[in-house]
Order: structure tokens, then sequence, then C-alpha cells
């Protein structure tokens, strides 16, 4: 009389800890798809660089207010991202020397090399959702090389150091994979020297917009 109760408490039995076994397996599951995103970022751009194209007057030069000039050009860049928790990243933004062509009053003079790395902290307002939009702080560090200006006779500082300010978005398109808009703004200063004694400083602080692809690993 109670071998079907004891088939009933062993079915019951099983089919609990079968019950429990599959949630517990799509706990871990849920689990590990939540956590398939590395704390890795590479990121693509094709970056429009505008400078603010300010300089300061010298009347002993004869030289106005705001009369240097650097263009504007296309550059890429590349940048990498590491995530330490789920809101807070660094960001680290790279591309090659990238020259540039100086003009005064609208007549060329030469052109130079420069070398703008940005490093930024970043809050990420939705890092799991499908729109991730976030806002950057930090620092540009920028290396000034192959001034060839007027013949020699005018040249630029070596170095540039400021703060660099971003804000942008990355859009999911499919696992792994994003679309990427970004603003940055850097300060970029630099004395301007013609045959060693100081004419100017020139305030680069161009607005950097970007888009591009993102890989999160």
């Amino acid at each position: 009389m109670f071998e079907p109760r004891n088939e009933g408490f062993a079915v019951n039995t099983t089919t609990r800890i079968a019950i429990a076994a599959t949630l517990a397996a799509a706990a871990l599951l849920s689990s590990a798809a939540q956590a398939d995103e590395s704390p890795w970022v590479v990121r693509l751009r094709a970056v429009n660089l505008s400078p603010a194209n300010k300089s300061d007057a010298n009347a002993a030069a004869e030289l106005p207010a705001d009369v240097i000039h650097i263009n504007s050009k296309w550059l890429p860049d590349v940048d990498f991202e590491y995530f330490f928790s789920p809101h807070w990243s660094g960001e680290l933004v790279l591309t090659y020397p990238q020259s540039q062509t100086v003009s005064v009053a609208g007549t060329d003079i030469g052109t130079f090399k420069h070398l703008p790395p940005v490093l930024t902290a970043k809050y990420n307002f939705n890092p799991e959702g499908t729109f991730r939009p976030y806002l950057g702080v930090g620092v540009n560090i920028t290396l000034i090389s192959n001034v060839d200006l007027a013949g020699g006779a005018v040249t630029l500082s070596k170095s540039s150091v400021g703060p660099a300010v971003q804000a942008g978005f990355d859009f999911k398109l499919a696992d792994h994979w994003f679309v990427n808009a970004d603003i940055k703004w850097a300060q970029i200063r630099s004395d301007v020297k013609l045959e060693g004694t100081k004419i100017s400083e020139v305030k680069i602080d161009p607005v950097l917009s970007g888009v591009g692809i993102a890989y999160r690993f």
C-alpha cells in the first residue's frame, strides 16, 4: 500500500530537483549573458578637427588679434576604452601625427605636425542599453614637431597640455557591435616666436566631431 506513495514521492522529488537544476542553470546563463560583454571597447572614427583660430595681437609686430589661422581637416582616430565598473570607464584616443597649414592674414606661411592624444574619464548613463550616452573629462597632451614656417623664422612650442571634455553615445547594432558619435573639445595652445622672440600665442582649441564604429569584446 505504501509503494504508490513512495513512487509518487520519488517522482515529485526528482521533478523538484530537475526544476531547481533548470532554474539554477537559467540563472547562470542569464548571468553569463549579462557578463558576456568584456570591459574592453575599441572604436575607429572619422573625425573633423575644427580649430578656434584665436591668437593674441602684437602691436610691435603689427600683428592683429586672431589673424593666425590653422586649417580644418578630417582625420582618423582609434580609441581604447576600459570599464572599471558598469558606469565608469577610461578612454585613450590616438591618431598618427597630423599635418596642419598655417596662414597669416590669408597667406600660407608653412606647415607643422602635431600628435594630440586625449585621455578621459567617462560616465556611462545606460551601460547595458541599446542607446548608451556618456560624458567625459580629461587631459590632452599635444606634441608639436616638423615646424616649417616662414622659412624657419617662425617657431612654435614643442608641446601643449590642457583639459579636454567629451560627450557622445554608442548605439548597439548587434552583439558586440555599435555605431558611435562623439564630440570633444581640447585646449591646445602654442607660443609663436619670430626669430626667437615671442610675438603671439595661438589658441587652436579645436572641436573634434567624430562618427565611427565600436566593438566591445
